[in-house]
């Protein structure tokens, strides 16, 4: 397999394992789980479709949410960068309904150690993973849950944003439940935090998605 800087990592993903054992497409229903802490790691994932949610579980029951992975991610990597087989750290769910690739992460690692390339490619994915992971932390570091849900939406206007005639529009399909989830609140304080902003005028909503029509000044007035 040849890799060059200029084809998608898709691409490239799909031909891990030269055709002997090719990647296998997986479907999974919004809320699913795609595997949990302690699972033994023996796949890698590459996210054609969708948003998937990585959250760490405590003992005390609490889950918190690290990153929110777009379209193009890899995860399921952290054996592969240790250099030791492992259990799984986190908790990855569908966030939307999604649509992933796998492959045994013997045949990743394989390629990998042939193909400098492809490492930087994924060297890359990972580098941003990293940062959504710190904008998290600092999202969940807010006490005030309007400020929770306004760097929330600024993150989401980042990674998932298309511009529109009103501003920026997050492409995904969001429920409230799930974004009271991801930043750890309730559905009730969700809705009416979004109405607030709503009625501001900094937001509009329709068929689910959110288009946050400035997000410049959203920032400067809530953070």
């Amino acid at each position: 397999m040849v890799v060059t800087q200029d084809r998608p990592l898709a691409q490239v993903f799909r031909q891990v394992g030269a055709g002997s054992f090719p990647p296998v497409v997986e479907v999974f229903e919004r809320g699913k789980t795609i595997f949990f802490p302690g699972d033994p790691a023996e796949r890698v994932y590459f996210l054609l479709k969708g948003a998937v949610k990585l959250s760490r579980v405590y003992e005390a029951g609490e889950e918190i949410t690290v990153a929110l992975l777009r379209e193009n991610s890899v995860f399921g990597v952290l054996s592969l960068l240790t250099g030791n087989r492992s259990d799984r750290f986190y908790h990855a769910v569908a966030f939307t309904p999604v649509e992933l690739l796998s492959a045994p992460i013997e045949q990743v690692e394989q390629a990998l150690k042939e193909n400098p390339d492809l490492s930087m490619l994924m060297l890359r994915g990972l580098s941003s993973r990293i940062l959504q992971t710190e904008m998290m932390i600092e999202t969940l570091a807010h006490r005030d849950m309007g400020s929770r849900l306004v760097s929330f939406l600024l993150i989401l206007c980042r990674d998932f944003g298309l511009p529109s005639p009103d501003g920026i529009t997050v492409d995904l399909k969001l429920s409230h439940q799930a974004i009271a989830e991801a930043i750890g609140s309730t559905r009730v304080t969700v809705t009416r935090l979004l109405g607030d902003l709503r009625d501001k005028n900094m937001i509009s909503i329709h068929k689910k998605k959110i288009t946050v029509h400035n997000p410049v000044i959203l920032s400067q007035q809530f953070t």
